[in-house]
């Protein structure tokens, strides 16, 4: 069956409920915060000045608008899912003075429109007409130019438990200013083909065919909480249109309006809860698409634009993963690199309290079923897609530092302190929050005690819901893909229950002013003051298209200076149920000019204004656009994908680590495949063993001379199929010359501690390139390793192997062997690390090693990294390995550590370091100060590890476990915490006593960042920054190339993590980075489409043959790049 995860969580009240009254509303995409912390992944500039907005009282504006909501027993949440969403409001001069106006929408009280009078003076120039139908239940509202005449028109959108008649949409089409200056409206939503009857929340006018008039798409939402489905009723209701609760796309033909939503080929189900859609050209091709954010579970639609009047979903082509409850949305350029991004708000609280009064546990079983009906990856945060310009998506927004904002509506995207890059506000909050799970119980619990639900009751209930105010947030761009929370620093500080907002200049001075209509409470307008106190420069741009499209909605503004650009896409329509400024406004920071400008418009027709001078307002004519717009030819990629010259595929799992051991961090199971290359035949020829995962033996290639590899037939290979291959390593082993085969026996899925297929082996080759396994090469070695190095530790001759273990099975994290075998020159190895190298022997949980001579004192020694280990340097004194660490690093280096490159980076003759690590786009934030740990210990004495992952939260440490996840794994904490509530603000010592901490283990990981470390001078490693995009996701391959043949190493970076624990989501934002380097230890970051890389999955190792780049990944077909032609 499919269902969310609050829904299962809550589904014996919801049952009562139903059965009571109805409907009631399964807890869908809401959530707020009781305190506010501070959220950031950029520096802090806490400074005395000023905070840059200011509340404007609305005895001093006048706008005395309340969105006033009158709760009763035919009016109220359990009739309708959506009582608490707020409403829109809409900004645009509305009568030609200049000066934009706002119209609120109040869901049961009036609507009010107020008119601008200037010096943020404004007269409520409401007429019965304009204030919308008396009674429930209005939601969003839209400025445009419907009919093409020149003025801004208004269309309101209704909801509600509400009969059909009532919930008719409304258009009023502007007839002009009276004598006074004062607009006039007509209500023509009948005449227009736009007096729709559905569950509207949002009118997004555009031109999706480009004919030069305002075509319509109407986002709706079901009325009723999401039903529990299975896969084959999901299946059908996807496929039948709702005309209720689906959205609509309306076709203008000459100003009326014809539905086409099946025509265009948008799904339109009663499976749709649209709570937000961004309208933009994601994939450049001067054709506006459509983003559309649905509630609960039902998946986001990303609709591509044909060109021939239809639309293709390319969501799960495009995006690794969204939002599981998505909210509003905005489509805007946040890193200035002219490709527009879409960023979703969900309901993921930044504090611990609120999380854990929130979050239910992981349920995989209900998640992969939601995928087999069709669904997608979902998660519950806000997610940035950072856009890569070839077609794919990067989800980065934990990383950015803007994941977590509570329950949240409305996100606009604007240069609110006018330094070149684009900001952030959000609106949050909720009413009643109706999720707190100890709520949720006591209603459960009541509804049991009554022998019959009354009304009374039921409103008894409702009075129960805890109701909190939330701050709304407000981030500052750092101009890096963070952001900085500056809410209170910038005068962002009343507690309110927000949801549509907009962005204007009110005043014309030249910043971006806020205004928000707020639940219960008057409407916020805040006066930006950054034109007095910062004194950065701006520019402001008017639209006029000719045409219809009078706002020139579509068309694309980008303006240059000093090299740098900013970029924006008409389209008012944005945020949460509201519409915003139709004047484009860039901040210039200190520039005094704009070097140049370019507008193309829809059209296809472009125009190009030179040395434009800075803090003025400047009107643009479509007509005035004499050229056709032509795009620039992309040069060929640097590498190209090609067919893979190694017909191997790793073969799928259906294995969950954490179906084993619910509490552990990342998963074990997902390490291959493996893949070794080696003349093993002696023609001269590089060859290729792709390791197997468990069921499935690795496979030897061998290479032909036009370049193919065929399937040679290893029965030794066959026999050890059972064991999963997670490194290989060719090297003579016994001394006879020709090159054998070492393979490390990893996995953990369901093998046991000392289990036998966890033995390494040794196959010994005849040197035609066949193999024999050596039965008697290798010790008892039952761990489940990770890496075999090679290197002569004793300096006898012979090569003697370093095997690092990764994990024991069932019971991470304890500490496995790791083994030093030492060759007694015939190919047999004796383990003496107890002896050589005892406190290599538990060094930890070792992902990977490398031999170095790093004293130059002709002998070779050991650097170990591994998950929750910090960087080790073990350092060869006659034969044995001591550790070192201290006399190579300044500090403790404690990670997620995966992969392990030494290599001279900087042509200093020295080697140098880069280590993949876990990356910064995650939950998980550390530091020297605040370290991530993981504690373990079978706490309740039933044979189990219990790990128990803490970290800091707004600087205080907290379990990241769940109290439901406690009480599964240890059951006796259920008495110790009875309620959600008690568990919330637990910190490790408040879980366990001191007695129950004895003999627990502590692991620490104080950098999860992929590092770049620089042999110094001074016989040191020193730590150098790479580029940002290294820690979008975990990095599991390391490769050295100089692809443009300049001297200096550049370096591609590959990994993620697609089968991670729910609440962390899939990592999946790599698609291959390449950096440039320059030869002096710097590297620069090389765009998708520029590299030319888009590889998909979870890359665990990376082979360089014949100029081919050859990708095994996990659970999917080999992949192979080519160097283009373009190398340079």
């Amino acid at each position: 069956m499919l269902i969310i995860n609050k829904t299962i969580l809550h589904k014996n009240f919801f049952a009562c409920l139903f059965v009571a009254i109805v409907i009631f509303a399964i807890s869908g995409c809401k959530d707020q915060s009781s305190e506010k912390g501070t959220q950031s992944s950029g520096k802090e500039n806490i400074t005395s000045t000023p905070p840059l907005f200011k509340l404007l009282l609305p005895e001093a504006t006048h706008v005395d608008f309340n969105n006033t909501l009158t709760e009763g027993a035919n009016t109220n949440v359990l009739l309708y899912e959506y009582f608490y969403n707020g409403g829109g409001v809409a900004v645009g001069d509305l009568n030609g003075d200049g000066l934009p106006d706002i119209y609120f929408v109040g869901n049961m009280t009036p609507n009010k429109l107020y008119l601008n009078k200037g010096k943020m003076q404004f007269q409520d120039i409401t007429t019965e007409e304009t204030a919308g139908r008396p009674g429930p239940w209005k939601t969003g509202v839209t400025m445009a130019d419907v009919n093409g005449d020149g003025k801004l028109d208004i269309y309101l959108c209704y909801s509600g438990s509400l009969p059909a008649a009532k919930r008719r949409n409304q258009l009023f089409i502007n007839q002009g200013n009276d004598s006074n200056g004062i607009p006039h409206f007509s209500e023509q939503a009948e005449q227009y083909g736009l007096a729709d009857s559905s569950y509207s929340t949002q009118a997004y006018f555009f031109d999706f065919d480009r004919d030069g008039d305002l075509d319509l798409l109407l986002l709706n939402h079901n009325p009723k909480s999401l039903p529990v489905l299975d896969d084959s009723v999901t299946s059908k209701i996807l496929k039948q249109s709702d005309p209720e609760t689906g959205v609509r796309l309306f076709r203008n033909d000459k100003n009326h309006f014809t539905d086409i939503t099946e025509k265009a080929g948008l799904s339109s189900s009663a499976l749709t809860y649209g709570l937000g859609a961004g309208i933009a050209d994601l994939n450049g091709d001067g054709w506006q698409d459509i983003y559309i954010s649905n509630d609960y579970s039902v998946p986001d639609y990303l609709y591509i634009n044909n060109q021939d009047g239809t639309f293709t979903n390319a969501l799960q082509k495009t995006l690794g993963h969204t939002s599981e409850f998505s909210m509003g949305d905005d489509v805007a350029d946040i890193n200035n690199d002219g490709l527009p991004d879409i960023f979703t708000l969900d309901m993921l609280p930044e504090d611990n309290r609120r999380q854990k009064l929130l979050v239910s546990p992981d349920n995989y079983s209900q998640f992969n079923q939601m995928l087999q009906s069709g669904f997608y990856y979902q998660y519950m945060r806000n997610m940035l897609q950072l856009n890569n310009g070839d077609g794919t998506f990067s989800e980065i927004g934990q990383l950015a530092g803007i994941s977590n904002t509570d329950w949240s509506w409305a996100p606009l995207f604007a240069d609110y302190d006018n330094d070149g890059w684009k900001d952030l506000f959000v609106t949050n909050g909720y009413l009643r929050d109706y999720t707190n799970m100890d709520f949720i119980k006591y209603m459960n619990d009541y509804i049991h005690s009554v022998q019959r639900l009354e009304k009374s009751d039921v409103l008894k209930i409702i009075d129960s819901m805890p109701a909190s105010n939330v701050i709304n947030y407000l981030f500052r761009n750092n101009g890096n893909m963070t952001f900085t929370d500056v809410t209170k620093q910038w005068g962002i500080n009343i507690p309110s229950n927000s949801s549509g907002a907009v962005y204007a200049d009110l005043d014309n001075d030249g910043d971006l002013d806020l205004i928000t209509n707020n639940v219960n409470q008057p409407a916020f307008i805040y006066e930006n003051e950054a034109n007095s106190q910062l004194k950065n420069n701006y520019l402001e741009i008017i639209l006029k298209g000719a045409r219809a499209n009078t706002q020139g909605i579509g068309a694309k503004v980008s303006i240059y200076a000093n090299g740098k650009k900013q970029f924006l896409e008409q389209m008012p329509s944005r945020g949460f149920q509201s519409s915003v400024s139709p004047v484009l406004h860039f901040g210039l920071g200190s520039l005094n000019q704009v070097d140049s400008l370019q507008v193309v418009w829809l059209g296809g027709k472009q125009q190009i204004l030179t040395n434009i001078k800075a803090n003025q307002f400047i009107t643009l004519n479509e007509k005035d656009a004499n050229s056709l717009y032509r795009p620039q030819k992309r040069p060929s990629a640097i590498f190209q994908e090609v067919k893979s010259p190694i017909d191997f595929a790793d073969q799928p799992q259906t294995v969950n680590d954490f179906l084993r051991q619910s509490l552990m961090v990342n998963p074990m199971s997902f390490f291959g495949p493996c893949l070794a290359q080696a003349d093993v035949n002696g023609d001269g020829l590089e060859d290729v063993y792709a390791g197997g995962g468990k069921g499935r033996s690795g496979i030897l290639y061998i290479q032909q001379k036009n370049g193919q590899f065929i399937k040679k037939s290893e029965p030794a290979f066959d026999a050890d199929k059972m064991s999963e291959d997670v490194d290989a390593l060719f090297f003579d082993a016994n001394g006879d010359g020709f090159i054998d085969l070492y393979v490390c026996s990893g996995g953990y899925d369901d093998y046991l501690p000392g289990d036998e297929l966890l033995q390494d082996r040794l196959y010994l080759n005849d040197g035609k390139g066949n193999f024999t396994k050596s039965a008697d090469a290798l010790p008892v070695m039952h761990t489940s390793s990770s890496c075999a190095r090679v290197a002569d530790v004793n300096g006898d001759g012979y090569p003697d192997l370093f095997i690092g273990s990764r994990v024991i099975p069932g019971r991470y994290p304890e500490i496995p062997d790791s083994y030093l075998l030492i060759n007694d020159g015939k190919g047999h190895f004796k383990n003496e690390i107890a002896t050589l190298a005892p406190a290599l022997q538990k060094a930890g949980m070792v992902t990977d090693a490398t031999w170095i001579d790093l004293n130059n004192d002709g002998k070779k020694d050991l650097i170990v990294v591994g998950e929750w280990m910090p960087i080790s340097v073990f350092i060869n004194i006659n034969g044995h390995l001591e550790n070192k660490t201290k006399d190579y690093f300044d500090k403790n280096y404690s990670g997620w550590w995966n992969k392990l490159l030494v290599k001279d980076l900087n042509n200093d003759g020295k080697p140098d370091l880069v280590i993949g690590n876990f990356g910064l786009n995650s939950q998980c934030k550390v530091s020297n100060k605040e370290p991530a740990d993981l504690y373990y210990k079978d706490f309740d004495n039933n044979g189990t590890v219990d790990p128990i992952l803490c970290f800091y939260i707004q600087h205080k440490s907290y379990p990241f476990v769940t109290r439901d996840e406690m009480i599964n794994q240890i059951s006796s904490m259920r008495n110790r915490f009875p309620t959600f509530k008690s568990y919330a603000d637990a910190t490790i010592n408040d879980i366990f006593t001191p007695e129950e901490m004895e003999g627990a283990k502590k692991l620490q990981a104080n950098d999860l960042s992929t590092s770049f470390f620089e042999f110094g001078t001074n016989g040191k490693f020193h730590e150098k920054t790479l580029p940002i995009q290294a820690q979008f996701s975990p990095v599991f391959t390391i490769t050295p190339l100089d692809y443009d043949k300049d001297g200096n190493m550049d370096l591609l970076l590959c990994g993620n993590i697609n089968q991670a624990r729910l609440r962390f989501g899939k990592s999946d934002a790599n698609y291959g980075i390449l950096l440039k380097g320059d030869g002096k230890g710097n590297f620069q970051y090389i765009n998708q489409v520029e590299s030319g890389f888009h590889i998909r999955g979870d890359v665990r190792s990376v082979l360089t043959i014949n100029n081919d780049l050859l990708f095994g990944i996990n659970q999917k077909t080999m992949e192979t790049y080519k160097l283009g032609k373009h190398s340079k």
